[in-house]
């Protein structure tokens, strides 16, 4: 015989109320240590441009939920960042813009790079950094 919350006996109602209580602070503290940060990147003859910045450079906080609107303003550019644990590669043509949302879960320093073949100057040269700090 299955029981609904309804029918459940007071003593049990408590304890219940309790844990769905402590369940949702819990989700309330770890939304509060996030924070969505929002970027413009733009990639142009051997270089990327971030938006607000005089730097090749983006830089967040452990956690914080990333959302990066990339362009291409020449040829064809990716935005790549290839390491053990963040794996993007999205690629954009000009006049075509993309989209990539992530959560910034792993601090350090991570090289952004442009990963396609059309011109091998800018495969090497193409370079910006991604940087990840603790709270």
């Amino acid at each position: 015989m299955q029981r609904s919350a309804a029918n459940l006996p007071a003593r049990y109602l408590f304890p219940v109320l309790c844990g769905v209580l402590v369940c949702v602070a819990a989700t309330g503290a770890v939304l509060a240590d996030q924070a969505r940060r929002e970027f413009s990147v733009s990639a142009r003859k051997y270089a990327y441009t971030v938006t607000g910045s005089d730097q090749a450079e983006i830089r967040v906080q452990l956690n914080d939920l990333v959302r990066i609107t990339f362009s291409a303003e020449d040829i064809p550019h990716s935005f790549t960042i290839d390491d053990d644990h963040y794996r993007i590669s999205k690629r954009a043509e000009p006049g075509k813009a993309t989209t990539i949302d992530f959560r910034a879960d792993k601090a350090g320093t991570f090289v952004i790079y442009c990963n396609l073949m059309i011109d091998d100057r800018c495969r090497k040269d193409t370079r910006a950094r991604f940087v990840v700090t603790d709270r």
